[in-house]
């Protein structure tokens, strides 16, 4: 199935009227119809999408081989209400209608990628797309059985680690290989499960990536910056930092070169009435972050750190039917990880090292459905030990442990549909400090926080449904952002945190309608959300963090961000459609178009930091059996709401092109993609990423994948 998605944030009124009349498309598919069926299995019940109460995108099959990128953010930048951090290409977090960091759950199947990515934007995500057999992203109040955190959205990678399937024939293979030429980008992954016997399966993988470089579609720094760095240059023409230099820089991205690899293996006993499988994984990535280059005469030198990064993770999943009765089956998935990296200064030697040891786990009732009527309940446990050690620790030690309690009802009287869920976290954290350290917080902060949500659907139409949703919700403050007193390499930043925060909370209402028939598909969601103690991190000053407690002999002479806390209040759209044209002998000619909108705003404050733009997407594609080819617009808006010494953003225009092959024909699963993206090399940059005015996205790529299954 191939489908277009159109990423659309930061729209006027206007605009969101346009878009959301406009149901011409975001989807292409030889059979548009069929997308609204498709079933959502990131759910303690698994429903199909088109009866899921919030906005929900799943990414599958050929499309999620036409946008594999080497990280998880940049893969779904494409979904309706989904940008990405874009902290350099080997950092590229999802961002969900607007949020980010510790509202946006990002999930290995089903259970959390433990690993620190939400500590700071230029940590990445452990999880391997490129080994990714499904890829499924929920916003709004249904996410909320997963996590207080995950009050903007989950993000939920599906791989076969663990089968869930005994092979057919004895075995499945499945391969992919793809060369990107932005990075000069070399990638492999390879997946292998092999039957022993009836029940027993056996599951190897493996992946390899490497990138030199990003080349991009202009100079380095943005035209304000390059602007400051001139200025710099003619006030200080003999400063050592060389503003001319810095200035002129362009064509590629320095010190974003990556190498990943990744194996694992894994097995499972499968019979009719249950499963039981466990999985160990290894990821091991070195990769450079993009530098924030020095703008001020007399100042420090900018740093090019690298990070090497490992990961070993134990998973465990089982399944059992119990033959009727109340319950109908008991899930469990757990998974526990230790992580740490390095961040590595530019001779070599470790400046500052990260250390993270995971649990979390996840039990399941899921009851028997009864006369329209099923739920399921559940308990969740997660507990990190984090420590960051070195020159540049800006956390203490702490430990984050968390237990929650979840059910989630549903009644189905046919066009009537409803759903109830609540859930109750209890969360503690704990600072541990050296003695001599007095700039952290020492001791304990602990919350229960509840939340729920009560909505309902109706079938107005033949296949069409509209559906209301109300929410409550509430979040504990995290480790980050109570306890972060320090500068950061990574991010050449100094991070002050508040250990005085309260829990956050927030009422959201979201309206959606679905409508999917023979020829079309449209999808649209419409979301308020209202904020008490919202908590928000911004830029507050360029030069020495003076609020902070400095550690001895060492320079805070950095950016900023600091964490506040305040009202706020969140609302916005997405929307997606598609239809067919026309059909000219085997070919469906298919038109889409996508947008999504968000507006946020921080009472008595201004504008949240770093919402997305407006942004629109369009394509023609002409779709068979053994063809698809598809040419794409995507228009990304000014955004100009900005807060404090945050700086405007330029709108740009990319261009893409693809072909999908299938050369030995439908009954073979093999798939070669051809791509050319920004195919205008232009200069692009993301408002949701802290690093925009250093770090451009990609220019002109020319792409190839080639994929089988056996």
């Amino acid at each position: 199935m191939l489908r277009t998605p159109v990423l659309l944030s930061g729209l006027s009124a206007s605009a969101l009227t346009l878009v959301l009349a406009s149901s011409v498309a975001a989807q292409t598919t030889a059979q548009p119809t069929n997308r609204g069926r498709e079933i959502v299995v990131t759910a303690p019940v698994m429903q199909s999408e088109a009866d899921v109460l919030s906005g929900t995108s799943i990414v599958t099959g050929d499309e999620l081989e036409r946008s594999i990128r080497p990280t998880i953010g940049e893969t779904l930048a494409r979904q309706p209400g989904v940008s990405a951090t874009s902290f350099g290409p080997n950092a590229s977090r999802p961002v969900l209608r607007g949020f980010q960091g510790e509202r946006i759950r990002v999930l290995s199947d089903g259970i959390g990628s433990i690993d620190v990515s939400n500590t700071s934007v230029d940590h990445a995500v452990v999880i391997n797309p490129l080994l990714a057999e499904r890829v499924e992203v929920l916003r709004g109040p249904s996410a909320l059985l997963f996590g207080s955190s995950a009050v903007g959205g989950v993000v939920n990678v599906i791989d076969t680690r663990i089968p869930r399937s005994v092979p057919e024939n004895g075995y499945r293979l499945s391969g992919m290989a793809t060369y990107g030429s932005a990075a000069n980008e070399r990638s492999v992954a390879g997946a292998t499960d092999v039957a022993l016997g009836k029940q027993f399966v056996l599951h190897a993988d493996g992946s390899y990536l490497k990138t030199d470089d990003l080349k991009i579609g202009g100079y380095v720094l943005s035209p304000r910056a390059r602007a400051e760095a001139q200025a710099a240059a003619a006030q200080a023409p003999n400063d050592p930092l060389d503003f001319t230099s810095v200035a002129n820089l362009r064509g590629r991205l320095p010190n974003t070169a990556s190498e990943t690899w990744t194996a694992g293996v894994g097995g499972a006993l499968i019979t009719d009435t249950g499963s039981l499988g466990i999985a160990y994984s290894h990821y091991d990535s070195l990769y450079g972050v993009p530098v924030r280059y020095t703008l001020t005469p007399g100042g420090a030198a900018p740093e090019a750190p690298r990070i090497s990064l490992i990961q070993n993770r134990i998973d465990l999943r089982g399944e059992i039917e119990t033959g009727g009765g109340f319950l109908d089956r008991i899930r469990l998935r757990a998974g526990a990880a230790e992580y740490r990296h390095y961040e590595l200064e530019e001779d070599g030697g470790i400046g500052t090292a990260f250390y993270n040891k995971g649990v979390e786990s996840r039990l399941e009732l899921v009851q028997a459905r009864r006369g329209g009527w099923q739920g399921a309940s559940g308990v969740q446990f997660f507990n990190r030990d984090f420590d960051v050690r070195g020159d540049e620790a800006f956390l203490p030690r702490n430990n984050t442990a968390q237990v929650g309690l979840f059910t989630l009802q549903q009644l189905d009287r046919g066009a009537f549909k409803a759903e109830a869920g609540v859930r109750y976290e209890h969360t503690s954290l704990t600072a541990r400090t050296a003695v001599n350290d007095d700039r952290f917080f020492r001791g304990q902060r602990s919350f229960d926080a509840f939340s729920g949500s009560i909505g309902a659907s109706y079938g107005f139409a033949p296949a069409w449904r509209a559906g209301l949703n109300l929410s409550r919700t509430e979040r504990a403050p995290s480790a980050e952002e109570l306890f972060a007193n320090g500068p950061h390499a990574g991010t050449e930043a100094y991070e002050l945190g508040n250990p005085n925060f309260k829990k956050e909370a927030s009422w959201g209402i979201e309206a959606t309608l679905h409508g999917h028939g023979d020829g079309y598909s449209f999808d649209a969601s419409a979301y308020y959300n209202r904020f008490s103690n919202y908590i928000y991190d911004a830029l507050v000053r360029q030069g020495p963090c003076e609020a902070a407690a400095a550690p001895s002999g060492r320079s805070v002479d950095l950016p900023c961000f600091q964490y506040s806390q305040a009202d706020a209040r969140y609302y916005g759209v997405e929307a997606q459609g598609s239809v067919r044209l026309a059909t000219v002998g085997r070919y469906a000619i298919n038109a889409d178009l996508l947008g999504d909108y968000v507006h946020a705003r921080i009472l008595n404050t201004g504008p949240a930091p770093r919402i997305p733009p407006l942004r629109l997407l369009g394509g023609l594609e002409a779709q068979s059996d053994r063809v698809n080819a598809r040419v794409e617009v995507e228009r990304s808006f000014r955004q100009t709401r900005v807060l404090g010494l945050e700086t405007p953003t330029d709108g740009f225009t990319l261009v893409n092109a693809s072909v999908q092959l299938k050369p030995w024909g439908t009954l073979n699963p093999t798939t070669l993609t051809l791509s050319a993206n920004n195919i205008f090399d232009v200069d692009a940059r993301r408002h949701a990423s802290v690093l925009k005015d250093f770090a451009p996205l990609g220019g002109r790529d020319l792409r190839a994948t080639l994929s089988f299954k056996l």
